[in-house]
Order: structure tokens, then sequence, then C-alpha cells
């Protein structure tokens, strides 16, 4: 049904390497034929459309091991455009944190949240290894704990207290007092 709404424009299918070997098997069909079968129907039926995928497993590798079908790969991977993580666009996190906040005092029925320097900096040092959805999850969680202003003491401790250093992060105390 979504291949059959979208006919004539773009479908954007994330996370590709989580499908099963069944669907990338019906979705190389789709792309070799330019054809669907809507469920209950005899007749096949011709389809235009423009696919975007995106993933963040290696699907080199899972082709290796037969998790995803090497024709499917090369099916999809037509332009291939990849994004720098988060970690290394520093200067995004600023822009991305600004609307976000916006965006979620709008859904939460708040105005003028502010963000202390301090915050907006633990924020900016973060490695975000869930990219900007993961930034975006801990704003959410900000706005919802917030009156008017993110400060230091509603970011959870695992943001604060990675601070870099030149043999990687210090740890919070009681992490380090555990370990020893």
């Amino acid at each position: 049904g979504l291949f059959h709404a979208a006919a004539g424009g773009t479908i954007f299918l994330d996370e590709i390497g989580n499908a099963s070997l069944t669907v990338q098997s019906r979705l190389l069909r789709v792309l070799q034929e330019k054809e669907i079968t809507m469920v209950g129907a005899q007749t096949a039926e011709k389809i235009e459309l423009r696919i975007i995928s995106a993933t963040n497993s290696n699907l080199q590798h899972m082709i290796t091991t037969g998790t995803f079908r090497e024709d499917l790969y090369y099916r999809l991977n037509v332009v291939n455009i990849e994004t720098i993580p988060l970690r290394n666009r520093k200067t995004d996190i600023l822009p991305l944190l600004h609307t976000f906040i916006q965006k979620y005092e709008k859904e939460y029925g708040k105005s003028n949240i502010s963000i202390t320097p301090k915050a907006a900096e633990i924020l900016t040092r973060h490695d975000w290894p869930g990219n900007a959805r993961e930034l975006e999850n801990i704003v959410q969680r900000l706005i919802i704990l917030c009156d008017h202003e993110i400060d230091v003491d509603l970011i959870p401790s695992q943001l604060k207290y990675k601070q870099p250093n030149e043999k990687g992060y210090l740890q919070p105390l009681h992490e380090m007092e555990k370990a020893y």
C-alpha cells in the first residue's frame, strides 16, 4: 500500500539493513520489475517511484555474512551519500539544539525556554553516538523537565562527566571508586 501511495514520487526506507531476507527479495522484485501486486490482487501493477534508503549497518559486511542480498545492495546503491557523524560536526550541535528546543516548546505548550552557556557547552562537548536522534531525545527530556531554563542540573550525568583529556575521558568519582 505504501508503494502504491508513493507512485510517481519518492518512498523512504529507513534502516534497510534490518529488513528480513524475505522483504529484501520482495523489494528487489519491485526494483527490477517496477511493479507491485496489491494484497488480494491477481495481477501486478506497473509503478514508477524513487526509492531512498538509509542504514547504520555495514551492508558490505552483511553481504559477506549472508544477511543482506548483494543484488539488492547494487540496486539500491546507485547514489551513495555518507553523512558525517554529529561528533565530527560540532558546529551543527547548537543550531540543532535550538531547533529541537523550539519544536518541543510548541509540542509541550512552553515558551521562551533558554539554555545556560554551561549547559550548552556540555551538550556541545558530548560525542553523540546516536547522532541527531540522541540529541533530539535529550532536548525533549530537558524541555519536559525544565520550567524556563535548561541548566546543568537537568542534564543526565553520563553527559556531564565525560570531559575530554589526553588519555580519553574522565569518569565520575563513584565509577572510579567502584573500579578501584
